[in-house]
């Protein structure tokens, strides 16, 4: 019997073959597997079962009353299925946020100097399921940066604005975010990628995230505190490696972003299918820990510094994006030490 047939309702004793997918008879209380099962003069032997085998009962996938999805839960494809059985083909959400990036700097403006956070930005806001355009660059003169951010604000849900975040005479963005709304925090204890800061614009009802300039630690900083605005979730999935190296960490009363390179470990590593770049893949088949190179270090392929990570030489080099993804560290660690790495592929 197939999926498309009528199954035939069944008396004590009795068995039919049916193929997967195709609905269990009437009658029947038990499935015996194919490969399990011989049938011999009309008589099918097979592994010994209970009532109950390999029979889901009636209302036993989902109760009456029982919370599935809670409120403001971030759905994901695999989501469908459940909501499909359910019989509901168009769940309510909330709409998308729509996000306009300015880019802020005369050299920018002036294309003296290319704009390498624009892109990744539009593109972080993306992947976490939203809407993002790139609306241009305005140079640093107070009344153009005002003015332009109070222009996108009444055209979008959230304004990310990249640099003239900290305290240069040039640097304008916070005090127009605040002259246009309230500035909810200006700085965080992360490293590298400080002086971010978000206000809320509630007469244009908007948000604005303040983004610092350098590229590396602007991915850093905005995975870390505007990622949970835009996907409802703060928590950061981990993969366990060990240390390659010593690692000397700056200033106490911060915690560090330092990028990593997972290494082969040698023929106990297996391509996970998040392989990131010709440095480190990531995954094991034996068990065995994957080597964490701090890319940056000498030893690595960007030699920035011997042993103290360095955040505010590493936030601008590009090389640093091929690393596989970041640990996070508040004091000084030693080779040999078991990390815990965020892989780049769970914040974007």
């Amino acid at each position: 019997m197939f999926p498309e047939d009528d199954p035939p309702a069944l008396g004590a004793g009795e068995a039919v073959a049916i193929a997967t997918g195709a609905p269990l008879p009437a009658g029947a209380n038990a499935v015996l597997k194919r490969e399990e099962a011989t049938v011999e003069d009309g008589r099918l032997r097979g592994t010994g079962i209970e009532p109950g085998t390999y029979v889901h009962r009636r209302a036993s996938n989902v109760a009456a009353g029982e919370e599935l999805f809670a409120a403001d839960e971030r759905l994901s494809p695999k989501d469908a299925i459940l909501l499909d059985d359910l019989g509901i083909e168009s769940p309510s959400v909330h709409k998308r946020f729509s996000a306009g990036v300015l880019a802020t700097g005369t050299e920018i403006h002036e294309g003296t100097r290319k704009d390498r956070d624009s892109a990744m930005l539009a593109g972080l806001v993306k992947s976490w399921g939203h809407d993002a355009t790139y609306e241009g660059t305005v140079p640093d003169e107070y009344e153009r940066v005002a003015a332009r951010i109070a222009e996108l604000a009444d055209a979008h849900d959230v304004v990310l604005t990249t640099g003239g975040t900290s305290i240069g005479k040039k640097d304008h963005v916070i005090r127009a975010l605040d002259a246009l709304g309230a500035v909810e925090f200006h700085r965080v204890r992360v490293r590298p990628g400080k002086p971010i800061a978000a206000a809320s614009l509630p007469d244009r009802g908007a948000t604005a995230f303040a983004i610092p300039g350098k590229p590396v630690g602007a991915h850093a900083i905005t995975t870390l505190v505007a990622g949970p605005f835009f996907t409802g979730e703060s928590t950061l999935p981990t993969t366990d490696a060990t240390l390659a190296r010593d690692l000397g960490i700056g200033p106490e009363g911060f915690e560090y972003a330092v990028p990593v390179v997972l290494d082969d470990a040698g023929a106990d590593v297996a391509d996970a299918g998040t392989e990131s770049g010709e440095e480190g893949r990531i995954g094991t088949e034996s068990g065995r820990l994957p080597d964490a190179m701090p890319l940056g270090h000498v030893d690595s392929p960007l030699q920035l510094y011997e042993e103290g990570y360095d955040p505010s030489v590493l936030s601008s080099s590009s090389r640093a994006t091929r690393a596989d993804g970041f640990l996070l560290a508040e004091s000084a660690l030693a080779a040999g030490e078991t990390v815990r790495v965020v892989p780049y592929p769970v914040v974007e």
